[in-house]
C-alpha cells in the first residue's frame, strides 16, 4: 500500500482529495498537513509505521510555498516523491519543480478521472522500479522514466472540452476498444468531434490507434486505452 500525504490549506480541498486517494486502489492517505511548516515535520519525523510514500503538494500556502518544502526536503536528502496540485500556471515553476524531482504536475481545477489516471502512472513507475532486477536494459529504463516524467494539464486544443474528454477517456477505458462511431453513440455526440477528441488522447499517447477489418470497405481505427 503507497502511504500518501495531503498537503493544503484548504480545510475543503483536503476532505476532496482524500475522498479522491480512497477511490483509488493500492493507496492510502497516512496523514493531513495544513501549512508547508507542518509538512516538513510530518515528512521529516514520520515514525515507520506511517511511511510517506507520495506527497500530494499544494504550491501556495500562508508560511511557505511547495518550492519552499521540496527544497527543504531535498537538502536534507529525502527522495520522497512529489505530485504537484496547484493553480499556479507559470512554466518557470514547473521548470523548478521538475528540476527538484516532482513526478507529476496537475493544475486545479482537475477532475477526478484525470486524478486517477495520475496516480495509476505513479504505481506503475513504482511496480516498475521494484521489479526491475539487476542492471535494467535500455527498455525498461525507457519505461521507468516515461513512467515517472511529470504530466502537466494547462489546457486543451481550442475546440476541446475538459468535461467531454473525460467521459470519452473513461468510456475507452471501461469499454475497451472502440471506433468513434462507437463512442459517439455511446455518449450521443458525432463521430468527427468523438475522432478529434480520440486523435487527441492517441497523440497524447493515451490510447493506441488499431486497424479494425470488418465489413468490406476501408477498414475503421478502433481506439484502446494503453
Amino acid at each position: 500500500m503507497i502511504g500518501v500525504l495531503l498537503v493544503d490549506d484548504e480545510a475543503l480541498t483536503l476532505e476532496l482529495h482524500r475522498r479522491y486517494v480512497e477511490r483509488v486502489g493500492g493507496f492510502r492517505v497516512v496523514a493531513e498537513c495544513a501549512s508547508a511548516r507542518a509538512a516538513l515535520t510530518a515528512l521529516l519525523e514520520a515514525p515507520p509505521a506511517r511511511r510517506i510514500d507520495l506527497v500530494l503538494l499544494d504550491m501556495t500556502m500562508p508560511d511557505g510555498t511547495g518550492l519552499d518544502v521540496l527544497r527543504h526536503l531535498r537538502a536534507r536528502a529525502s527522495d520522497v516523491d512529489v505530485i504537484a496540485i496547484t493553480a499556479v500556471r507559470d512554466a518557470e515553476i514547473v521548470h523548478q519543480m521538475a528540476a527538484l524531482g516532482v513526478v507529476q504536475y496537475l493544475v486545479k481545477p482537475f477532475s477526478f478521472a484525470v486524478f486517477r489516471e495520475r496516480l495509476e502512472q505513479y504505481r506503475q513507475y513504482r511496480e516498475r522500479s521494484g521489479s526491475t532486477a539487476g542492471a535494467p536494459t535500455q527498455e525498461e529504463i525507457d519505461a521507468l522514466l516515461g513512467a515517472r516524467r511529470p504530466a502537466v494539464t494547462l489546457s486543451l486544443p481550442k475546440g476541446l472540452a475538459p468535461a467531454t474528454l473525460d467521459r470519452i477517456r473513461e468510456t475507452v477505458r471501461e469499454r475497451g476498444g472502440l471506433s468513434a462511431s462507437e463512442v459517439a453513440a455511446l455518449l450521443g455526440m458525432s463521430r468527427v468531434a468523438a475522432r478529434r477528441y480520440l486523435e487527441y488522447l492517441a497523440d497524447a499517447g493515451r490510447v493506441t490507434r488499431e486497424p479494425r477489418y470488418g465489413a468490406p470497405g476501408r477498414p475503421e481505427t478502433e481506439y484502446r486505452w494503453r
